[in-house]
């Protein structure tokens, strides 16, 4: 009573709704009127699941099931005698030897409950044999209809393996986070107690479960016929529960005259969901709507089916997956005509129709806008039309599956039965994600010949001394071998790994051998002889000793087969289980374990998602975005950012959320100020002359911006301050109404607000710049437009409430009478700074703490930060669920910790450095836990990963408030100094915190603790007493700011190379207390820069080479154009990318910088030119051995690069950096090392000057180009005043003549200042080179370090006690 009385609830609520509407009680416009749609769709929706939750809620479904049920109902694998019998396995029960335990021989024990009936099963109950120490400790829990073709129960996050018992006793009670309806349940034991045995005691609850069943035949349909010509709805309500036998078949199908249909299929597996609402047959291909969802659905087991619909929104759930969508076209009822189709449709061929085959299998609880349709068919009511043959009981055939667990141990062995006819036949079926397995091997009856059957890259294969079925380029291959050296192979078969079932079959007659895939032709290989199968058939994989020649060719099968076939003899695997026929190793009997791991899909930012048996993978390519899920940006987050990596201006891409849903945008990032202004440009920044309008019949321009909305609210609630130029120009044309002061023209903002203030005025104040400054041509008005004269007036100024911007749209409308006319321009949005770069926090107690809201990060979570301190270790954050826990602390000072734990056990993840870390200097952190990998990096330290378990939760649930700077127990807290603290793309505002919490200060002391760049270039601030160092020892450029070039001039003879000392791997660190579950990774990548200048071509710019013979080669070819080789496997082909035709041997300076990550490469080429490019693989470039600049002699590479080698470079290399290796600046300060070879003629020069030089003079006059345009002077829009230009001109000369004095003296005090410091890195040069050799043993530069001595009479009155550990 309850659901319905809800339901007649929603469509009053609807129909006074449409009441109030007609009636005029409510006015809404369009936009409003869609708003109230949606919002309308949801209470719909949350009446519905109201309903569902109030019949639940009546019907209390966790009754024990197990206590009631008669000895027959418990079946074991075995028992160790009658008193360890499976019926005395009832929880709380101590009848016979108080459990069930198998034989100890046993090699896969199981305990199966036959419930007499279909349940549903809520919640699970396990308990230890009674008086002993036998007990399990995990197990999985199979279901079934039929108590064959079991199908393996997961839990939320995938996990199959439950928890069990510690003791004997207790009883671990598990709630289902799904029901189960089935009949039949199994449990096998995983693990048990090790001083005992397998001993178990069981309860389950739930509740009978009662349904309507139709079996389908693939022949036959069931049509629900309409009381009128045809069915109109805005709301459809369809659900059902199905279970197949094939991958193909329609489910529903309806359609209406007009070019309306929905249909719903079965395809390859998975379910689709086609939904067509136009109103004519013109717009059919638009208005097509394909939804897939769900995958693995042809395993004969149920699976629930849930549409709701509500004009164009749409809500598709297969089982625990929804997905929403919304509708293409422009109607919003579907109109079927006649009937409504299920099962199949019975005129194949109609309009609509998309796949030909009917279901073959049986649904039950077919609903349609609350209409039981099985049993109106049941009742043999007259609105149901059955055709061909439907039942009402569900068949159960016996397709039973065998998994085989593992990819090197598991085998099956059968015996060839002899064939009356002679030869051999052998079918069977199987299905696996994996591109490599062994599915068959059979010695042959003539020595020593062996037939073998793998898979193999994708592909079917036929080899010598064995039947191979392998996945190799997407095909099935047959390979036999006729001696070592000889084979003959043959292929067929396409994409065999795609987890669908295929049919393999193989028949010897005469001296022919012909394989078959499905329903592909077949494939023949000719034979010298005639041949026999051997004595034993191998089914995909081999013992592990080399009985019968079989051998493993690359892996074993991991997968699932079935129905196997020898010389037309079905074999029982039941036979095989109870061992009385053949050989077995790591199967699992009556049961396909083959699981989706891309569903739901786990990568990010539209990763694409792929997958073997055991793991995902995540192809990045193309999004912006890397990682193991895709979740970290490639981009800086702001152009603050790519300032202090020491970039110079030019196009850029950011993302201001990092690894938020935002996507990156381009920008122009202009750092020829002081300020690094992000500059975002609009279709319309030229110059709009108006006329014609009026309020009635206004003016309107929207503006529509190179970013997103969104992406635009993120850059300016990122910057520090943000503005855009606002040019108005009039000539009788009005600002606001001068009698009652509304306005005529006005703008809108981000938000979608009227703003009516101009150039640069107050928010919310209706007046222009010129009555800020006193300064309107007529002082009666607020604005100059105002005035309304018949000259050129202007109100323009800027715009800087940065919560407004940028503007969205301009709309005049003061331009209708004569004379009257507007010139505006809108200029582009630009904003300065970066809030988050130097937000701080100073902690001083260690009791202290911040605290903001629990960390959302279930799936996924990045965290970010600068710290410096002097204290030994302490807390920087911590987040604490029930059980599960996330932590970043100093474990030490040389150790930062990353701690977590999802359920599967506390991981560590520690990376040492050789040098303190609380040495009072800023330090970098980033902490990051996927589903798939957990990675912690420390400064420039090498990263380190460790892969998450295949099997395994995956959420990180979390509960209390997130703590920065400390505990919830108030221990172990951290003293110094945290900055930039980012989660997730979110920066935390630790300075407001700060201000409102004892014991924290906001802000950080320190000379580099500010937003200033004291550094440049991926320069360090190092902080001294009196005073601070930059610390250029990971940067390419030198100086007291790391802002000198290092530039060389190479004639064609010259070259520099520098050695690793030791075979050194970019990204591999050891592995510290790490969790076992947890295995570790590395990642490939590779960070070159350099700038040079030659007119030769070919040359060489730069070579790295490994130990293992791998190389990058940068060279320019023969027309001059650039060309980079990566060679990262000896037997394949190099990749080789050409990214410009044009040459770069023209005598200009050429700013070259390369990125990889895994397959990506990215590739930026001076300002104007960002590409991107994919390796063939994503190998790691380890052992590395050397890096060269200019000509290389010898090496193991390819002749067009020894070629262009052999030219070596005439020209100007200048800030070359690989990694954080700087080796042309290594070779300058170090000639005398044993890591530095030098050969040839050398001379230092200024060519990097010369680059920065004329960088900034390009990129200046490119961006007049880009942003500027229309800034010329406007006709009649002021006039010259020569009296008043002599003037300016005369205090220009006197002004300038003064700065000259100043600046006189100035250099004087500058160049004795340069002659101290000149003479202290004279003395210190013995002591940079003892440091240099000590950072060479780590693969870093030597440190070049000049001290810049601060003189503040303020300092000491700022170091109190704060100051101690910061």
């Amino acid at each position: 009573m309850i659901p319905s009385a809800l339901e007649t609830l929603g469509g009053i609520a609807f129909m006074r709704f449409n009441l109030f509407l007609q009636q005029g009680y409510i006015t809404v416009g369009r936009m409003e009127l869609r708003k109230l749609s949606r919002l309308y769709f949801f209470i719909v929706c949350v009446l519905n699941t109201s309903s569902s939750a109030s019949a639940a809620n009546h019907h209390i479904c966790n009754g024990p099931l197990v206590s009631m049920l008669p000895q027959g109902s418990f079946v074991s694998s075995s028992q160790s005698s009658d008193s360890y019998a499976p019926h005395f396995s009832k929880i709380n029960r101590r009848d016979g030897a108080g459990g069930w335990s198998p034989q100890v021989t046993d090699r896969q024990p199981w305990l199966q409950l036959d419930l007499r009936d279909r349940i549903e099963v809520t919640a699970i109950s396990t308990q230890g044999r009674y008086g002993g120490s036998d007990w399990v400790s995990g197990y999985l829990l199979l279901f079934s209809d039929t108590g064959r073709a079991w199908k393996q129960y997961r839990q939320e996050d995938g996990v199959g393996r439950f928890v069990g018992n510690v003791n004997a006793d207790s009883v671990v009670h598990h709630k289902l986070s799904h029901s189960i309806r089935s009949r039949f349940l199994r449990f096998v034991p995983l693990d048990w107690n090790p001083s005992g045995w397998v001993g178990l005691r069981v309860e389950v609850y739930g509740c009978a479960y009662k349904s309507d069943v139709a079996d389908f035949d693939g022949r036959s349909s069931l049509l629900y016929r309409f009381n009128q010509k045809s069915m109109s709805t805005v709301k459809d309500v369809i659900s059902l529960s199905f279970k197949s036998r094939q991958a193909e078949g329609v489910l529903l199908h309806g359609e209406g005259q007009r070019g309306d249909y929905i249909t719903l299929e079965l395809h390859r597996g998975r379910l689709a969901l086609y939904l067509n609402l136009d109103d004519t047959r013109l717009r059919f291909s638009s208005g097509r709507v394909a939804v897939t969802l769900s995958s693995l659905l042809d395993d004969q087991h149920w699976h629930s089916v849930l549409i709701e619909r509500f004009n164009k929104q749409v809500n598709l759930t297969v089982d625990t997956h929804t997905q929403h969508f919304r509708t293409k076209g422009e109607g919003d009822s579907l109109e079927v005509d006649y009937e409504l189709s299920f099962g199949g449709i019975p005129l194949p061929g109609k309009p609509g129709t998309f796949l030909r085959k009917n279901f073959h299998g049986c649904i039950e609880n077919l609903y349609y806008n609350g209409i039981n349709i099985i049993d109106l068919a049941k009742r043999r009511k007259p609105q149901i039309y059955s055709v061909g043959n439907v039942t009402f009981s569900c068949s159960e055939p016996q397709l039973v599956s065998t998994t085989f667990l593992s990819s090197s141990s598991s085998f099956l062995s059968l015996p060839a039965t002899p064939s009356a006819s002679g030869g051999f036949a052998v079918r069977f079926q199987f299905r696996t994600w994996n591109p490599d397995g062994l599915l068959l091997s059979t010695r042959l009856a003539l020595e020593p010949q062996r037939l073998e059957l793998q898979i193999s890259n994708s592909r079917l294969a036929l080899e010598p001394q064995r039947l191979e079925l392998q996945i190799s380029n997407s095909r099935l291959r047959l390979t036999h071998h006729k001696s070592a050296q000889q084979k003959e192979e043959v292929s067929t078969g396409h994409r065999v790994n795609d987890g669908l079932w295929h049919s393999a079959s193989l028949s010897s007659r005469g001296l022919q051998v012909t394989m078959t895939l499905d329903n592909e032709p077949s494939s023949t290989m000719e034979l010298g002889d005639h041949i026999e199968a051997g004595d034993s058939l191998y089914f995909g994989g081999c013992p592990s000793l080399n009985v019968s020649g079989c051998e493993n060719p690359t892996l074993a099968f991991q997968g699932c087969m079935r129905l196997f076939s020898i010389n037309s003899q079905p074999m029982d695997l039941n036979l095989v289980h109870q061992g009385r026929l053949g050989d077995y190793k790591d199967l699992q009997f009556d049961t396909c374990g083959i699981h989706d791991r891309c569903l739901p899909n786990f990568c990010e930012h539209g990763g694409q998602c792929s997958q073997s048996w055991s793991r995902f993978y995540c192809n990045c390519s193309g999004t912006g975005y890397t990682g193991a899920t895709c979740h970290n940006s490639i981009y800086e987050a702001s152009c603050e950012a790519y300032r202090l990596t020491g970039s110079s201006s030019g196009l850029f891409s950011i993302d201001p959320d990092g690894s938020g849903p935002l996507a990156p945008t381009q920008v122009y990032c202009n750092m020829t100020e002081n300020k690094v202004w992000t500059v975002v440009t609009h279709n319309s920044t030229d110059p709009v002359r108006v006329q014609g309008s009026t309020l009635q019949k206004p003016y309107i321009m929207k503006f529509n911006y190179s970013a997103s909305p969104e992406q635009l609210m993120a850059l300016v609630a990122r910057s520090e301050q943000c503005q855009q130029d606002v040019m108005y120009s009039c000539r009788k044309s009005r600002l606001f109404n001068t009698r009652d002061g509304s306005p005529l023209s006005w703008w809108v903002d981000q938000g979608g607000e009227r703003r009516t203030y101009w150039g640069g005025f107050l928010p919310g104040v209706q007046q222009c710049s010129c009555s800020l400054d006193e300064n309107c041509m007529d002082m009666n008005y607020f604005c100059n437009c105002d005035a309304d004269t018949d000259s050129w007036s202007n109100d323009t100024g800027v715009l800087s409430y940065k919560e407004h911007l940028p503007v969205s749209e301009i709309l005049i409308g003061d331009t209708n009478r004569t004379g009257s006319e507007a010139l505006y321009r809108i200029g582009p949005l630009r904003c300065y700074g970066d809030k988050s770069v130097w937000n701080a926090a100073s902690f001083y107690q260690e009791s202290s703490y911040l605290h903001f809201p629990t960390l959302q990060a279930e799936l996924s979570a990045d965290i970010s930060f600068y710290f410096k301190t002097s204290a030994p270790s302490g807390v920087f954050l911590e987040n604490l669920g029930l059980k599960d826990f996330i932590r970043v602390e100093l474990s030490s000072p040389f150790a930062v910790m990353f701690s977590f734990d999802v359920g599967n056990g506390p991981v560590d993840l520690a990376v040492k450095s050789h040098v303190p870390l609380n040495d009072r200097q800023w330090h970098y952190v980033r902490a990051e836990r996927s589903v798939k990998e957990a990675s912690l990096q420390v400064d420039q330290l090498p990263m380190r990963f460790l892969e998450a378990p295949s099997e395994g939760h995956l959420r990180l649930r979390l509960n209390s408030q997130l703590f920065v700077g400390g505990t919830a127990a108030r221990q172990r807290g951290f003293l110094g100094c945290i900055r930039t603290l980012t989660l997730n793309g979110v920066t935390f505002n630790l300075e407001e915190r700060a201000k409102m919490t004892p014991g924290v200060s906001a802000g950080c002391p320190g000379h580099c603790s500010g937003s200033s760049s004291l550094c440049h270039n991926s320069g360090r601030c190092i902080e001294k007493n009196s005073g601070y160092v930059c610390d250029c020892s990971q940067s390419a450029y030198g100086g007291p700011s790391c802002k000198e070039e290092v530039s060389v001039s190479f004639n064609r003879e010259s070259s520099v190379t520098y050695t690793f000392q030791e075979p050194f791997s970019v990204m591999q660190n050891r592995s510290f207390q790490a969790s076992s579950v947890y295995r570790e990774n590395s990642r490939a990548r590779e960070n070159i820069a350099f700038i040079f200048m030659t007119t030769q071509s070919p040359a060489m710019l730069l070579t790295v080479s490994t130990f293992s013979q791998q190389y990058i080669a940068v060279i320019l070819t023969r027309n001059g154009s650039i060309q980079i080789w990566y060679h990262l496997h000896v037997d394949r082909r190099p990749d080789v990318f050409s990214p410009r035709p044009s040459s770069l041997a023209d005598g200009r300076l050429h700013r070259i910088r390369i990125h990889r990550e895994g397959k990506d490469v990215y590739l930026q080429i001076d300002k104007d030119m960002n590409l991107k490019y994919s390796l063939s693989s994503d190998t790691e470039f380890i052992s590395i051995k050397s890096l060269t600049l200019g000509k290389v002699s010898v090496g193991a590479m390819d002749e067009e690069v020894m070629q262009a080698g052999s030219k070596g470079f005439i020209g100007c290399l200048s800030s070359v950096q690989f990694n954080h290796m700087a080796p042309l600046k290594a070779a300058l300060l170090n000639r005398g090392s044993s890591l530095v070879s030098v050969r040839g003629h050398l001379v230092e020069s200024n060519c990097g000057a010369l680059a920065d030089s004329t960088i900034f003079h390009s990129q200046s006059v490119d961006h007049s180009e880009t942003v500027g345009r229309g800034r010329g002077p406007l006709s009649n829009a002021s006039q010259s005043n020569y009296a008043v230009i002599g003037g300016v001109v005369s205090a220009v000369v006197f002004i300038t003549l003064c700065v000259v004095a100043v600046m006189t003296r100035f250099l004087y005090q500058h160049r004795q200042a340069r002659r101290d410091a000149s003479i202290k890195e004279k003395e210190h040069r013995t002591n940079l080179e003892t440091a240099y050799r000590r950072e060479a043993a780590y693969q870093a530069e030597p440190a070049y370090r000049t001290e810049c001595h601060l003189h503040d009479s303020h300092s000491s009155t700022l170091r109190d006690n704060r100051e101690y550990y910061i």
